[in-house]
C-alpha cells in the first residue's frame, strides 16, 4: 500500500468513526448536536449562541442536510483534530460545483469563483487535487493572492469520453495538479489550444473519492454535478475568547488535558497555519474549544488508542506506552520492581540508539546518499566544494529547530538561522519529504548548485541525507529583500541611484554567469525582488532556486505546469509552456522597472491596463512620459541620460518577442558600461573583486557533461529573512 493510499485510509476510518460515533459534549449545552448522521461540534452550532461567530454558523435544512450558512455550501462531515490519528487535522468536507468552460455545457450552469477570504477555512493541500477534464485544454487556478497553478490535458483524436477516467496524467483529456499552501479562494480560466473541443470541466476535490468511487478509480462526471471537497478549519487568534484559548493552552504539558498549535499536527510537518488548531492531549477525549470540554477517558477500553501497557492507577487505568511520546513511568512500589525499570530504561536507551542509527542510515539512502558519497570521492566528479553535515551538529546549530529560529517558511519547507561549530552564521533548510522517484535528479542539483561560486548568488554550502527529510544548508545573509527596501514604508534605509543601479549590475552579471555555464545552463524562473537578498554591504545575492531547471545546451524546456509569480511572468512563456533564457531576462526588466519606478509589480492602484507595472512602464515610455513615472528621488540624484538608458534597457527586456530580447551578457555588459560611464572608479573596484568582469566568461569548473539534466529540480526555498532574535 502506498503512502497517499494509507494516508486516504487513516482519513476514513476516521470521519467514518465522527459519523458514527457519539456526539455527546461536542456542542455546547442546550444546542443541537446532529444534523442527519453530521456532528455538528463547536465552534461550528446550529441556532442562536451556539456558534462562535458567523463563519461556523449551520443550519439544517429539511431536518436532516447541513448548510454552511454564510456560504451556502452543503456540509458532508466535521472532524476535530485528534492526538490519537495526527494525519487528520480539523477538517469540514463540502460540496462544490463543477466548474464548465461554458453555461451551456451543464444544466446547472457555469461554476463561480470560489472564496473564503475573512474566513478561518483553507482548502487543504493534501487531501484536495485540482483536475481539468477536456481535450487540449490549459486550465489555470488563480489564486486571490496571485499565485497560480494549473496543467495541460491533450488527446490524440479530437475528443473524448468525459464521463469516466482510469488514470490522469495529462493525456487523453484529463490533467492534475497539487493546489498552493494555505488557499483561500481562487478562480479557473481555460485556454483552447489547438481550435474549439467541446465542453471543458475543471474542479477541486477530494483525492480519496478517485480511490472508493468505483472500479476503474475515477469520478463520475455523468453522476453528480458536485465533488466533495476537504478544508482544513481552526479558530482566529485575534478575538478575546481566542486569545484566552491560546493563553490556557499555550506552555501546558502532555499530562494537561489539551494544546493549541499553529503548526500541522500532521506527522513531522512544520507548515504553519493561518489560525490555531487544538486537540486533547492523549487520555483525554472531548472538544477542546468548549471550558472543561476534554476529560479523561478510559483508553483501555479501545486498543486501538492504546496498543501498549494498561496500568490501573489510584483506581483508574491509564495508558502507559504506545503514545506518540512514550512516557516511562514506574509501576511498583517494590525494590525489585525499581531495579527492574532501571534495567529495563538502560535497555531502552541502547534499544533507542541502535535504531537511531539504523534509521538515519535508512534515511541516508533513501535520500540519495550512496550517490552523493560517490559523486564526491569521483575525482572526476570535481565537487570538492560540496560538504555533507552530521544531522547532531545542524540540531545543535538550530537550538534542536526551536521555533525562535525560524527565519521563513515555504510551500516546500522551513529556513532556520544557525551557527555552526566554527562560529560561522548560516540558514539552514529543512524540506518536506522528497519524491522518492527523483532522488537522482535531487542529488544532481545538489552536486550543480554546490559548485556555483559566484558573490552574487547564495551560496550552497552543502547538505545532511542522514534525517528523514533532506537538510540543506546556506550561506546566511543577513539584511534582508530588495522588496523590502524598494516597497516597506517602515524602512528607513534609503536605495540611492547609485545603489540601485549597482545592484541592477549585480543581478545581471549572476544571471548572465548562470546562463552561460559551459556544461550546464541554469534557467532561474523565478526572478523577482524578493528573491534577490542583500548582505552586509548591501551587495544583491540571487536566491531560490527551487524553481530553476538546468537544461542541457541541446535541449529547451517544455512543461505541462505553469509555474511564476504574477507581474514577473514572461507572456510567452505562459502562452507556449517553453521556458528559455530569454524569460528570465524578462522577469530581469520588471525588476529594473521596479529599481526605476519604486513601484510594485502589480498593484490595484494603477489603472486596468497599467496594473501590471511591465504594461503601465512600456505604455509610459512609449508616450515619452518615462520622468513622469521615475521615483522622484532618483531624479534628484541621477542624470537623465543614465536614467533614460536603462529604461530603453528595460524595455528591450520587456519585449513580448522573446527573439528581441538581449541576452543576459549583453544587459550586464550595457549596465556595466553604464556605471563605469558614471563613476571611473568602478574599475578599480571591480579589480579588487576576485569576480570582476572576468567572471561574465567563467563556466562552471563541472565537466559532467554526460549527466541527464533535462528534468533537473529539487524544493525550493524561502527567501532567507534576518530573525529578530536567537
Amino acid at each position: 500500500m502506498s503512502n497517499s493510499e494509507f494516508r486516504i485510509l487513516v482519513l476514513l476510518v476516521f470521519l467514518t468513526m465522527q459519523a458514527s460515533g457519539a456526539a455527546a459534549g461536542l456542542a455546547r449545552p442546550n444546542c443541537v448536536e446532529t444534523c442527519g448522521n453530521v456532528n455538528i461540534p463547536f465552534p461550528f452550532g446550529i441556532g442562536a449562541e451556539c456558534f462562535l461567530d458567523p463563519w461556523y454558523e449551520i443550519v439544517c435544512q429539511n431536518g436532516s442536510v447541513p448548510i454552511l450558512y454564510k456560504i451556502g455550501l452543503q456540509v458532508l462531515n466535521i472532524s476535530l483534530p485528534s492526538y490519537y490519528y495526527p494525519s487528520v487535522d480539523g477538517m469540514i468536507s463540502v460540496s462544490l460545483p463543477l466548474i464548465s468552460s461554458n453555461a451551456s455545457c451543464w444544466d446547472e450552469g457555469l461554476g463561480g469563483p470560489v472564496n473564503f477570504e475573512g474566513s478561518q477555512f483553507i482548502f487543504s493541500q493534501r487531501w484536495n487535487v485540482f483536475t481539468s477534464i477536456g481535450c487540449n485544454t490549459l486550465a489555470t487556478v488563480n489564486s486571490t493572492e496571485s499565485v497560480v497553478v494549473g496543467c495541460r490535458s491533450k488527446c490524440a483524436g479530437n475528443s473524448t469520453n468525459i464521463s469516466k477516467y482510469n488514470a490522469c496524467s495529462g493525456r487523453d483529456g484529463c490533467c492534475q495538479t497539487t493546489l498552493p499552501d494555505n488557499l483561500r479562494g481562487f478562480r479557473v480560466d481555460f485556454k483552447e489550444e489547438g481550435g474549439p473541443q467541446g465542453c471543458k470541466y475543471a474542479f477541486l476535490a477530494d483525492r480519496s473519492r478517485f480511490l472508493r468511487s468505483n472500479e476503474t478509480g475515477l469520478y463520475d462526471l455523468s453522476l453528480n454535478d458536485t465533488v466533495p471537497v476537504v478544508l482544513e478549519w481552526g479558530i482566529s487568534n485575534k478575538t478575546d475568547y481566542e486569545l484566552k484559548l491560546i493563553q490556557q493552552a499555550y506552555g501546558s504539558g502532555y499530562l494537561d488535558p489539551f494544546r493549541c498549535s499553529r503548526y500541522s499536527l500532521y506527522g513531522l510537518s512544520t507548515s504553519q497555519m493561518p489560525f490555531i488548531q487544538c486537540y486533547c492531549n492523549g487520555g483525554y477525549g472531548g472538544n477542546p474549544y468548549l471550558t472543561e470540554g476534554c476529560q479523561d477517558i478510559n483508553e483501555c477500553e479501545d486498543r486501538d488508542l492504546c496498543p501498549g501497557i494498561c496500568v490501573n492507577k489510584r483506581g483508574t487505568y491509564d495508558c502507559v506506552a504506545g503514545r506518540k511520546t512514550p512516557i516511562i513511568i514506574g509501576v511498583g512500589a517494590a525494590l525489585g520492581a525499581l531495579v527492574l525499570c532501571l534495567v529495563l530504561c538502560m535497555l531502552y536507551k541502547y534499544v533507542k540508539k541502535r535504531r537511531e542509527i539504523k534509521l538515519k542510515e535508512k534515511h541516508f539512502k533513501r535520500n540519495g546518499g550512496l550517490l552523493l558519497k560517490s559523486e564526491l570521492s569521483s575525482p572526476e566528479g570535481n565537487v570538492e566544494k560540496s560538504k555533507l553535515f552530521n544531522s547532531k551538529d545542524l540540531e545543535k546549530a538550530t537550538d534542536n529547530f526551536n521555533d525562535d529560529r525560524i527565519l521563513g517558511q515555504g510551500g516546500q519547507g522551513t529556513v532556520y538561522k544557525g551557527m555552526l561549530t566554527d562560529g560561522k552564521i548560516v540558514a539552514i533548510k529543512k524540506s518536506k519529504v522528497i519524491d522518492e522517484g527523483k532522488v537522482e535528479q535531487f542529488i544532481n542539483e545538489v552536486l550543480i548548485l554546490s559548485q556555483i561560486n559566484h558573490r552574487n548568488v547564495v551560496k550552497l554550502l552543502g547538505c545532511c541525507l542522514e534525517t528523514e527529510v533532506p537538510l540543506l544548508v546556506y550561506e546566511f545573509i543577513p539584511n534582508g529583500t530588495l522588496y523590502q527596501y524598494l516597497h516597506d514604508p517602515n524602512q528607513e534605509f534609503h536605495v540611492s541611484w547609485d545603489t540601485r543601479l549597482r545592484i541592477a549590475t549585480e543581478i545581471a552579471g549572476a544571471l548572465f554567469y548562470l546562463h552561460s555555464a559551459a556544461s550546464i545552463p541554469i534557467y532561474h524562473r523565478d526572478i523577482k525582488s524578493t528573491n534577490i537578498l542583500l548582505d552586509e554591504k548591501y551587495r544583491a545575492k540571487v536566491a531560490d532556486f527551487g524553481t530553476s531547471k538546468s537544461v542541457s545546451l541541446d535541449q529547451t524546456h517544455v512543461t505541462t505546469l505553469v509555474q511564476g509569480t504574477f507581474g514577473y511572468l514572461d507572456p510567452e512563456y505562459f502562452q507556449s509552456s517553453q521556458f528559455t533564457d530569454k524569460s528570465d531576462v524578462y522577469s530581469f526588466g520588471v525588476v529594473l522597472a521596479e529599481l526605476l519606478t519604486g513601484q510594485k509589480p502589480i498593484s490595484s492602484l494603477r489603472e486596468q491596463e497599467g496594473r501590471s507595472l511591465a504594461t503601465y512602464f512600456i505604455i509610459s515610455m512609449e508616450e515619452n512620459r518615462l520622468f513622469d513615472i521615475v521615483d522622484a528621488q532618483i531624479l534628484k540624484e541621477g542624470k537623465k541620460e543614465e536614467i533614460a538608458s536603462v529604461a530603453n534597457l528595460a524595455k528591450r527586456c520587456l519585449n513580448l518577442n522573446g527573439r528581441k530580447r538581449p541576452t543576459m551578457k549583453e544587459v550586464a555588459m550595457e549596465l556595466e558600461g553604464i556605471r563605469k560611464l558614471q563613476n571611473p572608479s568602478v574599475i578599480l573596484q571591480n579589480q579588487e573583486n576576485h569576480e570582476a568582469t572576468e567572471s561574465y566568461n567563467a563556466a562552471f569548473p563541472s565537466n559532467k557533461s554526460n549527466i541527464d539534466m533535462d528534468v533537473i529540480t529539487f524544493s525550493d526555498v524561502q527567501r532567507l529573512l534576518p530573525s529578530e532574535s536567537w
